[in-house]
């Protein structure tokens, strides 16, 4: 269940694959849906999310250290676990701010992560069940926010988003090239077949980040502003 070189036969799709889509759509949709009946429990739901955050991040690194596996490429520096740090930080302090930036980078992309993921184990291997428990959490959590804590997000969010996203990935892009990583997936596209292998290279790889950064912008939008518009329509 956690050796480095057995169960890496993981196959895009397979059951274990598709069983946790299914597991994920049925969560999340139970946390909207029951989400009266659920109110009462909120501070629990809290504390399991906020615990399978902290314990998928910290047992990812111990894992690696353990395996003789960590390399300045495991800095929690990609954008799902920074996502993790800014939901942690808002179980602890509310900040709309905060989470109009986590909003943006914690619904869409941690769902295009488990469809399409960057992993090698197959069920029941520790990587497996971390990867989709950890990226699943991140997209719970925002649901959490939104569903229990009443947060909302103005449509100018998009492009304060966008901008915010290009400032993080200067430096990040630098640090790239310092130490040889690929935080962001600026430096290339994923080790295994994940949307961005269809980016293309060079510049084009650049101006389809920024492209299919826009277009998961405003898709991640478009249940906020049916929801805005129907609460102002029902008030």
């Amino acid at each position: 269940m956690f050796s480095v070189t057995e169960m890496r036969t993981f196959e895009l799709f397979s059951v274990p694959h598709i069983a946790v889509l299914l597991m994920f759509v049925a969560v999340s949709f139970f946390m909207v849906h029951s989400r009266v009946k659920l109110k009462p429990h909120q501070s629990i739901i809290k504390w399991i999310l906020l615990c399978i955050l902290v314990i998928s991040e910290i047992s990812g690194h111990i894992w690696l250290v353990a395996t003789d596996q960590w390399e300045y490429g495991s800095i929690p520096l990609h954008l799902c676990s920074i996502s993790i740090f800014i939901a942690i930080y808002l179980f602890f302090k509310p900040s709309k701010r905060a989470f109009n930036f986590l909003f943006f980078t914690g619904l869409i992309p941690p769902i295009l992560s488990i469809i399409t993921p960057e992993v090698f184990y197959q069920f029941p291997h520790y990587r497996f069940l971390k990867y989709f428990l950890h990226h699943s959490a991140i997209t719970w959590a925002v649901l959490f926010f939104i569903v229990f804590q009443g947060y909302r997000v103005p449509r100018k969010a998009i492009w304060t988003g966008f901008i915010t996203l290009n400032v993080i990935a200067i430096p990040i892009f630098f640090i790239n090239i310092l130490l040889g990583t690929n935080f962001f997936y600026l430096a290339n596209p994923t080790e295994s077949q994940t949307i961005l292998s269809f980016f293309g290279s060079g510049v084009m790889y650049y101006i389809n980040l920024e492209i299919a950064a826009l277009v998961v912008l405003f898709i991640s939008y478009l249940p906020m502003e049916w929801l805005l518009k129907r609460e102002k329509g029902s008030g």
